[in-house]
């Protein structure tokens, strides 16, 4: 009789488990339905608010009976489920790239987001991270449908006491509500997920309606690619477009990375000028922020704004000519050097290379800086003697495309710069990609990345200023930065501004660009206008093509 006196003590009551549940669907979804989908959002007074979707909703679960109970509990669950996938897309998307997910344009950047996370904090820690966020996510969901249905299958006489509260709530929410509405009412409950999915969907709908005028586009303008007075500004000297990763407006103007990167564009510029070489620089906007750096790369060379993967597609299979092609179709032998290449590349056809060097083909046998498979002074070595200065001469100028990586994520270990004639196979830089900490340890800091992240870019920077000044001879050299890096580097009000600079001997070539708004110099001008991206390319063709 004790043993059967204490097993009703620990028995919980058909009333009270019934209010357990209704208590985890209160709580869950309002707190789903609340979320925020910014990373800066996420604070407790952001779920001090009364969805009215869920004292409505939890009403309807105990008037109705039956299947409709049921269809409503899955319905109301998978509603529930899809705002909780976007927000989670949002904030994620948003830390990465300061905007909201599309579904309809970024469902293809999933491998791509695993390759940066993973990158950055270590393959076993990004899927342990993944895996903890789907199980949390199908964790909630059950426990949502589960409590609905518990809800719908309640019986008198708890079912009326939970009607007056569910109902209580929803009247008080819908008082508040309504007071909301008026200017500078604080708003206490809300109505938002038919809206939000409504404007989710529209949004899907709008950028399918971009891409069809991004077809009609590509389809109907026609640009001529051979003219005789094509690219004569700079005839028979070897263009040289440099991509430095991550290199942004932050870098150069943020309080707290100018004092190391304007004193190195400075110095830059002094030992350009002792070695005869003139520069210009000003801004331009990129069509992407925190990664996607081919975006950019298709934005600046094919003229057309590419800010998503799906305009980005459409571009890879059109007869839309490339700069590279232009190039190379006007005499110049035309070249990729690609370190961050390491697997098939089909895109390369669009671009209209000669040649394509590819992380695999520049002999490098140095250990990698964990992501970042070769420093960027290898990089430019190789480049130089692969493509400037083959073996067998070649009797074309180059126009080259060469993408440096070192200032991408993990932005750890930091490369140094060293004796260009040490370089050899990239061996000599196993010391330095021993050094430092692991990315796990170094992203543990948020200090810590922003001050590595820094020191990446002044390292690219001075490693291509000591190139330029030490081998750039007749070359002109355009570089610039692919984006911004993430929020988290820059802050969630950046903008997507990146530096570009014009080096060149030619000082006539450089004061062109100096007519077109440019800065003397290697750092532009803070109130210099800044156009898209995909205005330079016309830019450069019109500038080039000016008699010298």
């Amino acid at each position: 009789m004790i043993h059967s006196k204490r097993s009703d003590r620990n028995n919980i009551s058909p009333q009270a488990g019934l209010l357990i549940w209704a208590i985890i669907f209160l709580v869950l979804a309002t707190a789903v339905l609340n979320m925020p989908g910014y990373p800066s959002g996420l604070k407790p007074a952001t779920f001090l608010k009364l969805p009215l979707e869920v004292p409505l909703t939890g009403l309807a679960l105990l008037v109705l009976s039956g299947l409709a109970a049921r269809l409503l509990a899955f319905f109301s669950t998978l509603a529930i489920g899809t705002v909780l996938f976007l927000r989670l897309a949002d904030i994620g998307v948003q830390s990465a790239f300061q905007r909201r997910f599309n579904p309809y344009l970024d469902a293809k950047m999933i491998a791509d987001g695993w390759n940066v996370l993973s990158g950055s904090i270590g393959t076993l820690t990004a899927a342990s991270l993944i895996i903890a966020t789907i199980a949390v996510f199908i964790l909630v969901l059950l426990l949502l449908f589960t409590a609905q249905v518990r809800l719908a299958d309640a019986k008198p006489p708890i079912t009326g006491n939970l009607r007056l509260v569910f109902g209580s709530l929803a009247g008080v929410g819908l008082i508040f509500f309504t007071a909301s509405q008026f200017d500078g009412m604080r708003q206490y409950a809300s109505l938002q997920t038919p809206s939000y999915l409504t404007a989710r969907l529209t949004l899907i709908s709008k950028s399918m309606d971009d891409m069809r005028h991004f077809d009609q586009d590509l389809a109907a303008r026609a640009e001529k690619t051979t003219d005789e007075y094509l690219f004569r500004g700079v005839a028979g000297r070897d263009i040289i477009l440099i991509f430095i990763e991550s290199y942004g407006r932050s870098a150069v103007e943020d309080s707290r990375y100018a004092p190391l990167i304007q004193p190195r564009l400075a110095s830059v510029g002094d030992a350009l000028t002792a070695k005869g070489f003139s520069a210009a620089s000003g801004w331009t906007r990129s069509p992407t922020m925190g990664g996607l750096s081919w975006l950019a790369h298709g934005t600046f060379l094919s003229g057309l704004w590419v800010d998503n993967q799906a305009r980005y597609d459409r571009l890879m299979i059109s007869d839309w000519p490339s700069l590279n092609s232009m190039f190379r179709d006007s005499g110049w032998r035309t070249a990729a050097v690609m370190p961050a290449i390491t697997m098939a590349w089909p895109e390369a056809e669009y671009y209209g290379y000669d040649q394509i060097f590819a992380a695999a083909d520049l002999g490098y046998k140095g250990k990698t800086f964990n992501w970042v498979t070769m420093p960027d002074q290898y990089t430019l070595s190789a480049f130089d003697r692969l493509v400037r200065h083959p073996a067998a001469e070649a009797d074309k100028p180059v126009m080259a495309e060469i993408a440096l990586i070192s200032s991408h994520a993990p932005w750890t270990p930091v490369p140094r710069l060293i004796d260009w004639l040490d370089v050899g196979n990239g061996e000599i830089f196993d010391r330095q990609a021993e050094s430092g900490d692991p990315p796990g340890v170094v992203w543990a800091d948020d200090q810590r990345i922003r001050r590595q992240y820094i020191q990446t870019i002044d390292y690219s920077l001075h490693t291509v200023g000591d190139y330029v000044a030490k081998f750039g001879d007749d070359a002109v050299f355009v570089v610039l930065g692919d984006h911004q890096p993430a929020p988290l580097v820059t802050g969630p009000d950046a903008s997507r501004d990146v530096p570009i600079h014009i080096i060149s001997r030619d000082r006539n070539l450089v004061r062109r660009f100096e007519a077109e708004g440019f800065s003397p110099g290697m750092i532009p001008a803070e109130d210099a206008a800044n156009p898209p991206m995909d205005s330079m390319r016309g830019k450069l063709i019109r500038i080039f093509s000016q008699a010298q």
